[in-house]
C-alpha cells in the first residue's frame, strides 16, 4: 500500500485534495472496468454479431 501512495504522491494529482484523488481515481476505474466488461462482451459474443465499418 505504501507503494500506491508514493505514486499518487509524485504523480499530476499528489497535491490535490484527498476527496478530488478519489474522485479521479474511482473515475479511473470505472472506465477500466467498462473496458473490461466490454472486451468479455466481445470475446464472449464476437462471433456471433454483425459489426460493419463505415458511413
Amino acid at each position: 500500500m505504501d507503494v500506491v501512495k508514493e505514486i499518487i504522491k509524485n504523480s499530476a494529482i499528489g497535491p490535490f485534495s484527498r476527496g478530488f484523488k478519489g474522485m479521479v481515481l474511482s473515475l479511473f476505474a470505472s472506465i477500466v472496468c467498462t473496458l473490461f466488461i466490454m472486451l468479455i462482451v466481445l470475446l464472449r459474443y464476437g462471433t456471433e454479431m454483425n459489426i460493419q465499418f463505415g458511413y
